[in-house]
């Protein structure tokens, strides 16, 4: 991806480093994926439906099953998990560190995954499910907060994103494995796709040994030897390149002017433009569940099934195959399209494939062979504009939101909110689609659910976000404290520089940034009036 966006003229050093570990800490995002994938596959196999089986039989084949409640209870347990997770992921990235962090999710994975793997009966697997769960949500919140910390501001986006495009790679592998055990009549057909997973795990927690933490978390500790050491791996230069104190003094302004309005607690994180800034990256994460692509991933195969469809592994491996190829050109348009235009382009897009799918599923029978063509298409189409730019974007706009000293915090809750919505898809979905007594049994009508929330994505992008394309971390601070409207943002030029704030000794904490930035530049010109000038030198009015 590095090699499709020009590094600006004159930026020092290399991004080569940064790039190479922004991208392999991405491949968590396999977890993610993998295991929101396989179950789904698991859930439609003959061996695993008789095992787990309570004695209910279904009518549709006349095959021992799971129920609707218990299919719910597995599947959205998950989410809960990572609801628990992703709220626990900032106080462990800020205690032990955003490296340390991962290796911890890590480990509460592999419980899950062990509990999972040895199960034969529902609450053993329940449990499993929940402990991978927790750890997904650790490392969900904890790899965008990583990658976007390390990351030059040119090819942030295109760096997060990548963490979307791995969850896409686990999403394919999920439906690749599963398609291949599918058939087996033993317990090796749910075990095999659920012990993979120890792999994904030992690849991150091996590769963290290597990677530095990184240098805004040696700044939020007050390790300022530390975090030079980090960004001059990170950036390729010596330790007291120009450039490189540069960056690390912009830094260190920031988060000292930051922690002269007051700590950061909790409660920090809803006032003011925070608070602002929280209910956008919230919003935002709910919004992606709410266009209904896990609904494709969780319940895909058995839609699939319950709609006429022949071969639905075979579907499920396709509509995987496109969310993985159809990410790559996000990762793109994230950075020469910028976040807002590509938010509203998608949400456009998936609003009129789901009105599509929902009017043909509700019309057409299901012999009709055309119709299920065209609905499987217009899935395909769905899944395009949903990889290409809410699945990627999402992440990427949440992980620049927040300043140094609640980004942890503030970026686990929107984490949260994003698995909250997730529980509440999987849990409800059942209910909603399922034919049987006490359920809705809307079938392919659940899309017009999904189509109206991606109608409301439009609104929300055009009223809501921001543009920070091209902004460093430091600058979203001042775009917020300067642009009250999201449809004002786009060319938005920064010019605060918090070591000039610094410098002036301008440090009130009732001061706004603007007030900051004004009251800088005042004492800078009258520095300069007497003789001396913005750096020192001296000279004389004439």
């Amino acid at each position: 991806m590095g090699l499709m966006l020009k590094k600006p003229e004159g930026a020092a050093g290399s991004a080569v480093p940064a790039i190479f570990i922004g991208l392999f800490v991405a491949f968590g995002g396999v977890l993610f994926g993998y295991d929101t994938g396989t179950i789904g596959g698991i859930l439609g196999m003959k061996y695993w439906r008789e095992q787990f089986s309570t004695g209910y039989v279904n009518p549709d084949d006349g095959m021992k099953d799971v129920t609707s409640d218990q299919t719910s209870q597995i599947v959205s347990i998950l989410s809960a998990g990572t609801f628990f997770g992703a709220l626990t992921a900032a106080p462990v990235a800020d205690f032990i560190g955003r490296r340390l962090g991962l290796v911890a999710c890590c480990v509460v994975f592999c419980v899950g995954v062990i509990l999972q793997t040895i199960a034969t009966d529902i609450p053993v697997f329940t449990a499993g499910r929940f402990f991978a769960g927790y750890g997904v949500g650790m490392i969900s919140a904890t790899i965008p907060l990583y990658q976007s910390e390390t990351s030059p501001k040119w090819i942030r986006g295109a760096i997060v994103g990548a963490y979307q495009l791995a969850i896409t790679i686990g999403l394919l592998l999920a439906a690749i494995v599963d398609n291949s055990t599918k058939h087996r009549n033993d317990s090796g057909s749910y075990r095999i796709p659920i012990a993979v997973q120890f792999a994904w795990a030992i690849i991150i927690f091996a590769g963290c040994i290597f990677l530095p933490e990184t240098p805004r978390f040696y700044i939020k500790q007050g390790k300022p030897e530390k975090a030079a050491r980090s960004l001059s791996k990170l950036r390729r230069l010596d330790i007291e390149h120009p450039a490189l104190l540069e960056e690390l003094a912009e830094i260190t302004a920031n988060h000292e002017y930051e922690l002269s309005l007051g700590k950061a607690t909790y409660i920090d994180c809803f006032k003011g433009t925070l608070g602002k800034r929280l209910a956008t990256g919230c919003a935002l994460q709910a919004l992606q569940q709410l266009t209904g692509v896990n609904f494709i991933f969780y319940y895909g195969t058995s839609f699939f099934q319950n709609s006429g469809i022949k071969n639905p592994f075979i579907v499920s491996m396709i509509t995987s195959a496109i969310n993985v190829a159809s990410t790559f050109p996000g990762l793109y348009l994230v950075e020469t399209w910028g976040r807002r235009n590509l938010l509203l382009f998608g949400a456009i897009g998936m609003a009129v494939c789901q009105f599509i799918v929902a009017i043909t599923g509700t019309v057409a029978g299901i012999d009709n062979i055309s119709a299920q063509q065209a609905l499987i298409a217009f899935v395909c189409i769905y899944i395009f504009f949903f990889a290409c730019s809410w699945g990627p974007v999402a992440w990427v706009v949440t992980g620049e939101l927040f300043p140094l000293k609640v980004r942890a915090k503030s970026l686990s809750m929107t984490t949260a909110s994003n698995w909250l919505l997730n529980w509440a898809i999987g849990y409800a979905t059942p209910y909603l689609v399922n034919p049987g007594a006490g359920n809705a049994n809307l079938g392919a009508k659940v899309f017009f659910i999904w189509g109206g929330c991606c109608f409301i994505c439009i609104f929300f992008v055009w009223a809501m976000i921001y543009e920070t394309k091209g902004l460093a971390l430091e600058q979203v601070d001042e775009l917020y404290a300067k642009v009250s409207k999201a449809w004002q943002s786009p060319g938005f030029v920064p010019t605060v520089s918090f070591q000039e704030v610094q410098d002036a000794g301008v440090n009130n904490r009732h001061m706004s940034l603007v007030e900051a930035e004004t009251a800088a530049i005042r004492k800078k010109s009258v520095q300069y009036n007497e003789g001396e000038g913005p750096h020192g030198e001296k000279h004389f009015e004439a």
